[in-house]
């Protein structure tokens, strides 16, 4: 899975956001923090839940569950609207 085309990742100093370009279906803009700006960046290139997992666990402590389920949940939110391809 990786980001549609139709959809950038834009970082300021506090957030990052996913936008959509003109010819997505979505407006609007998705917000995340650090932690789901690692998650945007790994979207960039085609990748797997694991590999996005792997990724997090390497850059913070955190529990493993609690790393896929935080995953999970963005992945889920950028299906929502479309912003994946899978």
């Amino acid at each position: 899975m990786k980001l549609k085309k139709d959809f950038i990742v834009h970082r300021t100093e506090d957030e990052c956001l996913i936008v959509p370009l003109g010819g997505a279906s979505f407006s609007g803009m998705v917000r995340g923090n650090e932690s789901s700006g690692v998650i945007f960046d790994c979207l960039k290139n085609d990748t797997t839940i694991d590999a996005i997992v792997k990724e997090l666990m390497d850059r913070y402590e955190a529990p493993e569950e609690t790393v896929r389920n935080d995953v999970n949940n963005v992945i889920n939110k950028l299906k929502k609207i479309g912003a994946l391809e899978m």
